[in-house]
C-alpha cells in the first residue's frame, strides 16, 4: 500500500501544481499537470491489491475527476462505473454518482469547450474535501 500512497500523494502534488498554474493564467502548464496527476492515479489503481476497499473506491473517484479535467469525460465515465459496482462507501458513492451526473452533463464539445473555465473550480474543490 505505500507505493499507492506515494503515487496517491504524487498525483496531489500535481494537482497543487496544477490549480497554481491555471490561477496564473498557465492552462497549458495547468493541464499538463493534470494529465502527470492522471497517470500517478491510474498506476496506484493498477498497483492496488484490494479491489472493493475504500481506497479503491478514492482513487478511481479522485481518477475520474482527473480524467474529466484532461478532457476525457469517458474514461471518467468508465472509472465511476468500476468504483460504484465495487460497493463504495456511501459517501464516495454519492461523489462517483457526481462525477457520472458532470460525465452526462453535455456533449463532449460542451465539456471541452467548459473544461479551461471549470477545471481550477474543480480541482480547489477536490482539494478542500481531501483536507
Amino acid at each position: 500500500m505505500g507505493n499507492v500512497s506515494d503515487l496517491h500523494n504524487k498525483a496531489m502534488e500535481c494537482v497543487d501544481h496544477a490549480v497554481m498554474e491555471g490561477r496564473r493564467g498557465n492552462e497549458k502548464l495547468a493541464t499538463e499537470f493534470f494529465e502527470q496527476a492522471l497517470k500517478f492515479e491510474l498506476t496506484a489503481i493498477a498497483e492496488l491489491d484490494d479491489q472493493n476497499g475504500l481506497s479503491w473506491s478514492i482513487l478511481h473517484r479522485s481518477a475520474g475527476w482527473l480524467a474529466l479535467d484532461c478532457n476525457q469525460p469517458r474514461l471518467a465515465k468508465e472509472l465511476a462505473h468500476k468504483a460504484l459496482a465495487g460497493n463504495p462507501h456511501p459517501k464516495v458513492a454519492e461523489e462517483l454518482r457526481d462525477l457520472l451526473k458532470e460525465t452526462h452533463g453535455g456533449s463532449q464539445e460542451k465539456i471541452a469547450r467548459e473544461n479551461g473555465q471549470n477545471q481550477s473550480r474543480r480541482a480547489i474543490a477536490r482539494l478542500c474535501r481531501r483536507r
